[in-house]
């Protein structure tokens, strides 16, 4: 296998990596309008990722970072034809951030309540957006001879690419919804558990319906293994979900993330992002990736790096493993 081969598997490895960590986040952020009924059960949803989401978001900027130094030719394509979508998930993470930060430092009810609005809007774009433009890579867009993106935004809200967004969103929150479960007591606990199965059916449908047109268009035998993992992990996830086991569902809600990435990275390998003008002007891993040399000290750092971050993410999620309830959270930040 050559190194460029390598490291698309591993650039696909860290997507599913942030998915599977992010995606649950997403979903709890989510939740804070679909779940709690009251401003200390909106605390315990928000108290369950806060010692966890920034750690989450490392994924997100070692995928990008991973993407520009291998595949550059990918990375300027990819991030000048889907500026503005791109740029709509940036400014949510940062308003996602501060919103996480900000909510307690005043004791206002609508203070409190507008950086609540600002973490739903923000975690429920960019769970969407994710899906749009994984949708349009897998899908393939409009690339001329020069490798540049020859379309419009509009060109990338197609109906494949919109139902991508609405399966991440609904299998996000069914993830977060699932993480509620697993990390809490109580009667937010049983609400999580009821909404689960109610989430999780929709997501079923709709990813059923997303996976089986992306094999269609562009499957293969292996493609059609991750897609049986995908479908038959949810199912068994739900069935989970509803016997109160809450440690499987999520670990299998989980591995339906990480077998639906897999899938959308098996159809896409050889191509990083097809062109649909001329599949000779699509970007591949040969053409898109770095010198054989880059890659060869990137490797050499990713394996030292690597296992630190690893380790030290695996503490953090060791250390704050307790459930929580609003018998835990301080009157004054109600």
């Amino acid at each position: 296998m050559e190194l460029h081969d390598v490291w698309f598997v591993l650039i696909a490895v860290l997507w599913t990596g942030y998915f599977f960590l992010e995606g649950f986040d997403f979903g709890v952020g989510v939740l804070t309008k679909l779940l709690a009924r009251n401003r200390p059960e909106k605390r315990v949803l928000i108290n369950t990722i806060g010692p966890v989401w920034d750690g989450n978001e490392v994924w997100l900027l070692s995928a990008g970072g991973a993407t520009f130094a291998a595949f550059p030719e990918w990375y300027a394509t990819l991030f000048s034809g889907f500026y503005l979508p791109l740029l709509l998930i940036l400014v949510c993470l940062i308003v996602r951030g501060v919103a996480f930060e900000y909510r307690v430092k005043r004791p206002e009810e609508n203070w409190q309540r507008n950086w609540e609005t600002a973490i739903f809007w923000a975690s429920l774009l960019p769970a969407f957006l994710w899906g749009v433009a994984f949708a349009n890579i897998v899908r393939g867009v409009k690339i001329d001879q020069d490798f540049n993106y020859a379309g419009g935004v509009l060109d990338l809200l197609n109906p494949y690419a919109l139902l991508g967004g609405m399966v991440t969103l609904a299998l996000f929150t069914f993830h977060g919804t699932v993480f509620v479960g697993l990390k809490t007591v109580g009667d937010i606990r049983e609400r999580a558990r009821k909404l689960a199965l109610r989430v999780g059916l929709v997501t079923a449908l709709l990813a059923l319906a997303f996976l089986l047109w992306t094999q269609a268009d562009r499957g293969d035998g292996s493609s059609l293994v991750a897609m049986v993992a995908a479908v038959a992990s949810l199912l068994v996830a739900l069935a989970a979900a509803r016997a109160g086991r809450e440690g499987w569902a999520f670990a299998l809600s989980g591995l339906t993330i990480v077998a639906t990435v897999a899938m959308l990275f098996l159809t896409l390998f050889p191509n990083v992002m097809p062109s649909t003008l001329n599949p000779d002007w699509s970007l591949t891993v040969t053409n898109a990736s770095s010198s054989p040399y880059t890659l060869k000290i990137m490797t050499w750092c990713a394996g030292i790096a690597t296992p630190v971050v690893l380790l030290y993410q695996g503490w953090t999620y060791w250390v704050f493993r307790k459930r929580i309830g609003t018998q835990h959270i301080a009157e004054t930040v109600h």
